[in-house]
């Protein structure tokens, strides 16, 4: 008679039960106490209706992220963001006494210039160079880094917006970027560039007044279309709702400096000056695409 006891079964002849599903817990936040915001709204009570959007402000990575597997060096080149873009837009907020907003941090994150469908919005390679922590994103990741970093200044691009309508103001919309002088060993010429859509009633003129300077070689649409761009900010918030915009490409190394900065800001700003002082600029107007 075996002395194992009949409610008991031995250890090989235990029924097997499907383990208990797990709850997962929820990601850690991706900014902590000594990160920087993910926006900066700059001269809130600006009495100018231009408003003042820089989406690549910032290199600044969470430090949940670490350096994103990168050297610190790749943080200064203009993968991580638009060099000199955000002094030149805290200079423009000065001259015109207008508000403006700047994302918090690197696109090399999550490009809040993009469509969120677009691959590139998490970029695995840069010119060239890879970014390690992004090569095996999973869905919560990039959830957590939308919620984070898009989403925040995306909401305070359209709050800005719909503070200026509650108050009567149609807002222009002008967007400051950067590009490099080189790319992919290709010189490029341009000085300045001047992206646009549909909308003439900034680019056009801004364009004529720039050339006539004389000094400058001025881009309609170079290095980058306006034409070809979808889910960008000024797409997103301005072309639908009939707002007039332009989007600025200064090359990077006229304002890689205070002393350029200073000067870019009063090129644009004299040529922009007189077009953003036309009382009609300021209507809801949609084009067609041409």
């Amino acid at each position: 008679m075996s002395s194992r006891s009949p409610c008991r079964p031995a250890e090989h002849e235990r029924p097997v039960t499907a383990p208990m599903p797990s709850r997962s817990a929820p990601p850690p936040p991706l900014l902590g106490p000594g990160d920087p915001p993910p926006v900066t709204v700059l001269n809130p009570e600006g009495r100018s209706p231009v408003l003042l959007v820089c989406d690549h402000a910032s290199a600044a990575v969470p430090r949940s992220l670490g350096r994103l597997g990168l050297e610190e060096a790749q943080f200064r080149r203009h993968i991580a963001y638009d060099i000199g873009a955000a002094d030149l837009t805290h200079r423009l907020s000065e001259r015109f006494d207008a508000m403006a907003v700047l994302s918090g941090y690197s696109r090399l994150i999550l490009d809040p210039n993009r469509d969120l469908e677009d691959p590139t919005a998490i970029p695995v390679v840069s010119d060239d160079v890879v970014i390690p922590a992004n090569r095996a994103i999973d869905r919560a990741e990039a959830q957590r880094r939308i919620d984070a970093l898009f989403t925040p200044y995306q909401d305070a691009v359209a709050a800005a917006i719909a503070r200026k309508r509650e108050a009567g103001v149609v807002p222009a919309v002008v967007s400051v970027h950067s590009f490099t002088p080189v790319m992919r060993g290709v010189a490029r010429p341009w000085h300045i560039g001047v992206l646009w859509d549909r909308d003439p009633r900034i680019p056009v003129p801004l364009i004529d007044r720039l050339r006539s300077d004389g000094r400058w070689v001025v881009g309609d649409n170079e290095p980058y279309s306006g034409r070809t761009t979808t889910g960008g900010t000024v797409e997103t918030h301005a072309t639908p709702a009939g707002l007039p915009n332009v989007l600025l490409e200064v090359r990077q190394d006229l304002i890689a400096t205070a002393e350029g900065v200073e000067r870019w800001a009063g090129v644009i700003a004299d040529a922009l000056e007189p077009i953003l002082a036309e009382p009609t600029l300021y209507r809801i107007e949609r084009f067609p695409r041409v």
